[in-house]
């Protein structure tokens, strides 16, 4: 039995604050289902070259509060009750893209929501202890007053979980947080990567490389203290963010921190590395996948994401301690001669994981839920919204 309904979409999303890997993912979503999105603080200016600028974006009243852009991170407590009201009932699909909060959109019982889920939220669980452990988090009124908060949002976070009918994961490793925590099965979907961007460079010159938000997690302060111990290789450091003033404390005249760079300029120095430094433990990476993109090896961490993009002995090769002997140890073996590396079988693989291919798998998956959500409505195809205005 075939109808002829449409069904009416809505897209929601944590932050719209610049194009990173959430941002374009989300990107693909709206390419996929064009509808109304739905987020808790919008920078305009942060995604004006992209797709999403031509979407109607619609923000919580955090988006008011003070020096927003700035400090939306001190807003945290308040992302549950924000991500709560905003009103979608007219709506018979949801399609929620969430690294915080996204995911706890309260939705009726004929509404089908779909949670693409990058991560659990990481400050809450897997980053508690780290994050505590940073400056002042966790000493005094401050420490008392954010261990409190972060118990609610834990409670919530579980809590809200009940409110999604499918979970999507952005990796195994993922699907594998999320059956811990929700005790929810998830299909897995990795994100996509523009990987027409990053053309393949078989000459390498003779730097390492690192890029990423500069932020205690990403474990860059280890890669700077492995190359202090080895001044006779030269790092390259991308990105910015809030340890940046210590990492320049500590670099030695061999590493170079550039800060924010262009895209254009990020993608030169992948291009030309000898290898990319990977020390984080991510739900999936994109970053070693541009830069496989590039034909350039990853020394990454062995544990998380990258397990399941970086192929030992082939694309890159691990280090399974998040230390600076570690990293070291990795280096040595990387440049002692015994591992050869094709760019063009990196290219290859790189590949596997383009937008194109996340589009076409997250449309064939959605497609397949909506028409078990509705079963005597089998041909009708979620309806694009773009045609929509809303206030």
């Amino acid at each position: 039995m075939t109808s002829n309904k449409l069904h009416k979409t809505a897209i929601v999303h944590d932050l719209i604050l610049a194009m990173g890997g959430a941002e374009n993912t989300l990107e693909s979503i709206y390419k996929v289902y064009p509808s109304p999105i739905f987020t808790l603080v919008l920078n305009k200016d942060g995604i004006k070259d992209s797709l999403l600028s031509k979407a109607t974006i619609i923000t919580s009243f955090i988006q008011q509060f003070p020096r927003v852009l700035k400090t939306y991170r001190t807003y945290l407590p308040f992302y549950p009750i924000a991500i709560e009201q905003f009103d979608l009932r007219k709506y018979d699909i949801v399609l929620s893209s969430s690294f915080i909060v996204a995911k706890g959109i309260i939705t009726h019982t004929e509404q089908l929501h779909i949670c693409y889920m990058h991560n659990p939220i990481r400050p809450a669980w897997e980053l508690y202890q780290q994050f505590l452990s940073q400056s002042n988090n966790g000493k005094g009124l401050r420490g008392l007053f954010t261990r409190v908060i972060f118990h609610y949002l834990r409670q919530w976070d579980v809590l809200s979980a009940n409110r999604v009918d499918h979970f999507i994961a952005n990796s195994n490793y993922t699907a594998k947080r999320i059956k811990k925590i929700y005790n929810r099965d998830a299909d897995v979907i990795y994100p996509p990567v523009n990987i027409d961007l990053f053309e393949l460079e078989e000459c390498k010159g003779a730097y390492y490389i690192t890029a990423s938000r500069l932020v205690y997690h990403k474990r860059i302060d280890l890669i700077v203290k492995a190359f202090a111990l080895s001044p006779d290789k030269k790092l390259i450091i991308l990105g910015d963010g809030p340890e940046i003033k210590k990492l320049r404390s500590i670099a030695t005249p061999n590493v170079e921190i550039m800060g924010y760079q262009p895209k254009q300029v990020l993608i030169r120095c992948l291009q030309k590395a000898k290898a990319f430094v990977f020390a984080a433990q991510e739900d999936f990476g994109i970053a070693p996948i541009e830069a496989m993109a590039c034909g350039t090896p990853v020394l990454a961490f062995g544990k998380g994401g990258t397990l399941e993009t970086v192929i030992e002995g082939k694309t890159g090769l691990f280090f399974y301690e998040q230390s600076v002997e570690s990293i070291c140890n990795c280096i040595r073996d990387f440049e002692s001669g015994l591992h050869t590396f094709s760019p063009k079988a990196m290219r290859e693989h790189a590949t596997k994981f383009s937008v194109k291919r996340f589009e076409q798998e997250f449309r064939e998956l959605t497609q397949q839920k909506i028409n078990d959500f509705y079963p005597e409505e089998i041909a009708g195809t979620p309806q694009r919204c773009e045609d929509y205005t809303f206030r």
